[in-house]
């Protein structure tokens, strides 16, 4: 058991607590292996097993191989059926300005399409233009 807990990572607060072998924070719900050994000053982040924040983001990529990026426009590859809509989205529609998220079912392109509104895509339905 630590004695003195560091402060979470994330959001600095200073209320964490010890879940087997995690430390936790309440506030946001970050959790982390603590350091062996304590950290004493430089970079805590990298001292408490947290990778930095830059260069470590999650990758996403279309159906032939290329990286997406916010912003960017993707043309869909397959006719897409959609729920209460007589008419599904066609093959070849062009998406502008997407916005990669952390989705539900590996839906991880939140945009809009013109006529249907905004929705989440696939990555494996669209191809950047």
């Amino acid at each position: 058991m630590i004695e003195n807990l560091p402060p979470c990572p994330k959001c600095s607060c200073e209320y964490t607590y010890e879940m087997n072998a995690l430390v936790v924070c309440p506030e946001c719900g970050h959790e982390w292996v603590p350091a062996e050994g304590g950290a004493e000053g430089g970079d805590t982040a990298g001292a408490l097993g947290v990778p930095p924040a830059e260069g470590w983001a999650r990758v996403v990529k279309d159906s032939v191989g290329n990286e997406l990026r916010d912003g960017d426009s993707v043309v869909v590859v397959k006719a897409l059926k959609v729920k209460g809509s007589p008419s599904g989205i066609k093959a070849g529609t062009k998406v502008r300005s997407i916005r990669l998220v952390d989705g539900v079912d590996g839906h991880d392109i939140d945009c809009r399409i013109d006529g249907f509104g905004a929705m989440q895509l696939k990555s494996s339905v669209v191809k950047k233009a």
